[in-house]
């Protein structure tokens, strides 16, 4: 099953690191809502995304939480390349968005690839500029959007990462991941649903995709 699933990163690896892949990588499957990573942990391993989305969160001294980005079929975390590579501990909360399966590369590979193959040295530059761009991303949206607009980027991003335009998140949990606060949420969601952007439901909200 490695080899199969490892033979997904063809298009980006050589042949001689996608067999390496396949002989020391270690699958994982993650249910929704599971914790990869925690705030103060070692990372002992490097993810490689196969199926499913993750969320990096950020928290602060007063245990409040920041959604930085989503990482997708494809991507590692940059923040656990740095952990990795610096033997630090982490300071980032890794969340399984939807199910999700991994292949674990041990921190050991990791200078030795960047040395040996050209594709992992690529790979892991552009894993860190793609989440840079992200983080960037995240600060330009707390610094010049008003949070409704926020909040509307965040459910979308939301939708396409989940392939579902139907959210289970409940107005608590969306005020976590937005650092604001559940009243704020709830008047919003209100305000998003009479603009007809959204259905409010018991349980789960229905994003009408433009």
């Amino acid at each position: 099953m490695i080899q199969d699933l490892a033979a997904q990163y063809a298009p980006f690896f050589e042949k001689e690191l996608i067999d390496e892949i396949s002989q020391i990588g270690i699958v994982k499957d993650v249910r929704e809502g599971e914790t990869l990573i925690e705030i103060g942990s070692y990372v002992k391993s490097m993810p490689l995304l196969v199926t499913g989305a993750i969320k990096i969160l950020r928290q602060d001294d007063d245990g409040d939480e920041l959604l930085l980005y989503f990482l997708e079929k494809g991507d590692t975390c940059a923040m656990t390349l740095t952990c990795c590579l610096g033997r630090t501990k982490s300071e980032i909360r890794a969340i399984a968005e939807t199910d999700a399966r991994l292949i674990m590369i041990p921190i050991e590979k990791m200078e030795e690839w960047s040395g040996k193959y050209k594709s992992w040295r690529n790979f892991v530059f552009e894993s860190y500029h793609s989440r840079l761009n992200e983080m960037l991303d995240t600060i330009d949206s707390i610094a010049f959007l008003k949070m409704d607009a926020r909040l509307l980027k965040y459910l979308n991003e939301k939708a396409r990462v989940s392939e579902d335009h139907v959210i289970y998140s409940t107005h608590q949990e969306i005020a976590y991941e937005l650092n604001t606060s559940r009243v704020v949420i709830s008047r919003l969601l209100k305000k998003l649903e009479n603009m007809g952007k959204v259905q409010l439901n018991r349980n789960h909200i229905i994003l009408h995709l433009d």
